[in-house]
């Protein structure tokens, strides 16, 4: 699979291209002498295309391969997963059984490159057959995915000719499915959608409105590009691989019916744009802290500091999703509304429950399900609060049923900081934190 990609990739282009082109020439609408003449223009573009696919996809190998022993957990899991939809047959694709792979996790060992590759390409297949299942795939604001998967020689020439493309759907299911695995990983996609319920079609658009509306790729951009240590690389894309997917479970936990990549985007993009503007007086303490010290911790560990400040805002932003989403439906404010939102979380500590439940890294699949959904359950149930009250002076409205359960709150607030105190909270902490939460905002 890896070996052979590049030759792959080649031809899958040249069928894309010629495909476009003999359309065009059957409606006699391109001659023959000028269509060789653009072929024999393409090849340098062709062969950046294919030389950055592959330079990407053994770039996430690299990436995958540094989870290690600890990821084999989870890994075991996505094989199951595959093994039970019919993708995956273990003899055939040379992985062992799994009391075989624990063996080897007591032993301290991962997964190999090669099995990591027969993972890497089933799960590109199956995400390839989510997007193309999906409404994701015939969006109109899918077009800019299409049309940068042909040279620019011919998209000047025959864009019309690409926009109908008959493998349109195909093609950016390919695309878009290759560069979200490549990107995420393959954990990530796999259990937002456990952790949602969600199809890989809806994981994939969630990644396409992330990508637009933090600009993700002059992120990638950046950090390929940085003279750093190629371990603290690694490091930086998984890290960017984390925050983009807390980024797309709000999409998804916050996506209206019918609204496309384009929608969304046109709806988050300038509500993210005011908040990241006001975050030094949104922000309270204990998530500056958790955020900071994040921060500080990636440029201790060789990370240039504008890539480090990139990731805490996206870390600052968790949230900023449902609070768009939020202000949207209800024509609201959404600094006040983030107001309302901070408040609540400073005063009972959730705030820092959130935090504290992104910054865990469990091994256990199961583990890592619940503490994913924790760190969305603490932002969802304070957006559930501010949705069913409705306040037209939200801040003002929050700040009176805190005053009116001060009791409550007080006690809520003193199990909070017991865990603070344990040094290391564990899930099971967080889970209890958040049943109580849950009940006190019901009131």
């Amino acid at each position: 699979f890896t070996d052979n990609s590049a030759g792959a990739t080649v031809r899958t282009n040249r069928v894309n291209i010629k495909t476009a082109l003999n359309a065009k020439r059957r409606a006699d609408r391109l001659k023959e002498p000028v269509r060789n003449r653009l072929l024999a223009e393409m090849p340098d573009a062709v062969s950046h295309f294919v030389l950055e696919d592959n330079r990407l996809q053994t770039l996430a190998l690299s990436i995958a391969e540094t989870g290690g022993v600890g990821d084999l957990p989870a890994y075991v899991r996505l094989i199951e997963t595959f093994e039970s939809d019919g993708r995956l047959d273990r003899a055939v694709e040379g992985i062992a059984p799994n009391d075989e792979l624990f063996r080897r996790a007591s032993e301290g060992r991962g997964l190999t490159r090669p099995e990591l590759a027969v993972l890497l390409s089933t799960a590109k297949l199956a995400a390839q057959d989510g997007v193309e299942e999906a409404p994701l795939a015939t969006d109109p604001s899918m077009d800019s995915e299409l049309l940068a998967a042909f040279p620019a020689a011919m998209v000047a020439k025959h864009k019309s000719a690409i926009l109908a493309h008959r493998l349109r759907k195909e093609i950016i299911a390919t695309k878009l499915a290759n560069r979200m695995v490549n990107r995420l990983g393959m954990l990530h996609p796999f259990e937002l959608a456990e952790e949602e319920g969600c199809s890989l079609g809806d994981v994939a658009a969630a990644f396409a409105i992330a990508e637009r509306i933090y600009d993700l790729p002059s992120l990638w951009a950046a950090i390929d590009s940085a003279d750093m240590a190629e371990s603290t690389r690694l490091m930086l894309f998984n890290q960017a691989a984390v925050e983009t997917r807390a980024q797309m479970a709000d999409i998804i936990r916050n996506a209206a019916e019918g609204r496309d990549v384009g929608g969304a985007t046109a709806i988050y993009a300038p509500v993210l744009k005011k908040l990241s503007d006001s975050l030094d007086s949104l922000l309270p303490a204990d998530v500056r802290h958790q955020t900071e010290s994040f921060g500080l911790r990636l440029i201790e560990n060789g990370a240039p500091r504008k890539i480090a400040e990139r990731l805490v805002q996206m870390a600052q932003l968790d949230g900023a999703i449902g609070l768009a989403a939020l202000s949207s439906t209800q024509k609201a404010d959404v600094t006040a509304l983030t107001q309302a939102f901070t408040a609540l979380g400073d005063a009972l500590g959730i705030g820092w429950a959130q935090g504290t439940a992104m910054q865990m890294d469990p091994h256990d699949p199961w583990e890592r399900l619940l503490v994913a959904g924790l760190a969305r359950d603490f932002q969802a149930m304070r957006l559930d609060f501010l949705r069913r009250r409705g306040a037209k002076k939200p801040v003002e409205d929050a700040q009176a049923w805190i005053a009116e359960n001060a009791a409550r709150v007080r006690v809520f607030k003193a199990m909070v900081d017991r865990a603070k105190l344990a040094g290391m909270p564990t899930p099971a902490m967080l889970a209890q934190i958040a049943g109580q939460a849950r009940v006190l905002l019901g009131r």
